[in-house]
């Protein structure tokens, strides 16, 4: 290994060089700063402040004692995975298609033309909808935009307030998409606990007191507990937020039109740098890849700055069929119906875990059941699979992978009654099988 300089500057350049080339290979070691720094004839301050260099720029990473390594691209658990074979699927997160409207016959319907370059970035029609929508719910002046789901709305934000580097206040458990977005982008996670009224407010003031630079908070049906925000514990979230009016907070209300609670506010009046952004995946589906941002003037601008009338607008024709259908009285009708199916459904499955001694401590909404065990809840996954069951392990949710190893995440959006019944007597047995194995 043959880096070479005698600034940071060069330094780093040098790593970087040999990295691109092929030299130095993810996962391998990088000198300890004293050998590199004598072997090179600087001052250890001048090796580190390189190292640290590389690790904001993504190239590579500390492993505490295990010192710098080269960075490898994450290996990141993603939603809609579900399991081969003969298992049904309570494992992919999805809605359940036969809720979902007509997007192809939504984009044939109306007024679309051909747009060309030049044209706003945000369909008239669309930006009319969204801005009635938000206004029910936010009572201070706002900006509204399109952005490309939620997770590239979410993404888009951090990056336009943080660096690499910074701390961010995410939920634990949270959504498998706001862990790839930290990795990805070199944020540090400040997990905050998640009971049944959402975020607790002495994990948050945890967060923002060891220097939290941001916060991301789902209102409701968070995923994948099924967690809703209450009035009081919303109020007591604004509470602490209000004392810091600089961070940046994030509402992902990604359920909005199918959720059986009501949206609190986390937001407080006074704070600067905010967005509410609600994703039309789950209730339009999930091939329409856009998400309408509500935020405050300076953020929205910088967002603005990245989906520019020019060149980088979401497709038009994504915001027209996305028009179409939130204008159709016939898909309003059929959010009732998936609003009332979902929570039945998700309602079920509670009542029969109940009726074999599994407790779920709150009543959940969304497309997912969060289930605590005492058991090593891989080894009961893999033991339902076997089963015929396929579920997912609560520890890949974790911002801290070694957290939440005995809950297992349950998808009902599509679960019968019969299947109901059957899976929670199989999850029973299966706990009392592991609990045997254990004693």
């Amino acid at each position: 290994m043959g880096i070479k300089g005698t600034t940071a500057a060069e330094i780093a350049g040098s790593v970087r060089d040999q990295v691109a080339s092929g030299e130095l290979v993810p996962q391998m070691s990088l000198p300890p700063v004293r050998v590199l720094a004598a072997e090179l004839g600087v001052n250890r301050n001048t090796v580190a402040l390189a190292y640290r260099r590389l690790v904001e720029a993504g190239v590579a990473e500390t492993r505490g004692r295990g010192g710098t390594v080269v960075a490898a691209v994450p290996q990141l658990a993603r939603e809609g995975v579900g399991m081969s074979g003969d298992c049904i699927d309570l494992a992919s997160g999805n809605p359940d298609p036969s809720l979902l409207p007509d997007i192809l016959a939504a984009a044939r319907r109306g007024d679309y033309s051909q747009p060309l370059y030049g044209v706003p970035a945000i369909d008239t029609g669309l930006d009319a909808w969204a801005r009635a929508d938000f206004a029910e719910d936010i009572d201070h002046s706002f900006r509204t935009l399109v952005t490309s789901g939620a997770v590239d709305a979410t993404e888009r934000l951090l990056n336009a307030h943080l660096t690499r580097g910074d701390l961010v206040a995410i939920e634990d458990p949270c959504f498998l998409a706001s862990i790839g977005t930290m990795r990805l982008n070199g944020y540090r996670s400040a997990p905050v606990g998640v009971d049944g009224a959402g975020m607790r407010p002495d994990a948050l003031r945890a967060a923002l007191k060891a220097g939290a630079r941001a916060v991301i908070c789902t209102p409701r049906a968070h995923n994948p507990t099924g967690a809703s925000l209450t009035e009081e514990r919303a109020a007591d979230l604004r509470a602490i937020l209000s004392e810091h009016p600089q961070v940046l907070v994030i509402e992902d209300d990604h359920f909005s039109a199918v959720s059986a609670r009501p949206y609190h506010r986390i937001t407080p009046p006074g704070s600067s740098r905010w967005a509410l952004v609600r994703s039309v995946s789950k209730f339009l589906g999930p091939d329409l890849r856009l998400a309408l941002v509500a935020a405050d003037a300076e953020t929205t601008a910088r967002l603005e700055a990245r989906l520019s009338a020019g060149t980088t607008w979401v497709s038009r024709l994504l915001q027209h069929a996305a028009r179409q259908l939130l204008l159709d009285p016939s898909v309003h009708e059929l959010h009732e119906r998936a609003r009332e199916v979902y929570a039945r459904r998700s309602g079920l499955l509670v009542e029969r875990l109940h009726a074999h001694g599994i407790e779920v401590p709150h009543r959940p909404d969304g497309l997912n059941v969060w289930v605590e065990l005492d058991v090593d809840g891989r080894a009961a996954v893999k033991a339902l699979a076997h089963r015929g069951w396929a579920v997912r392990p609560g520890r890949l949710f974790a911002p801290d992978p070694a957290a939440h190893r005995g809950a297992i995440r349950v998808t009902t959006a599509t679960i019968t009654e019969s299947q109901a019944g059957a899976f929670a007597a199989e999850l029973a047995a299966v706990v009392a099988e592991l609990r045997a194995t254990t004693d």
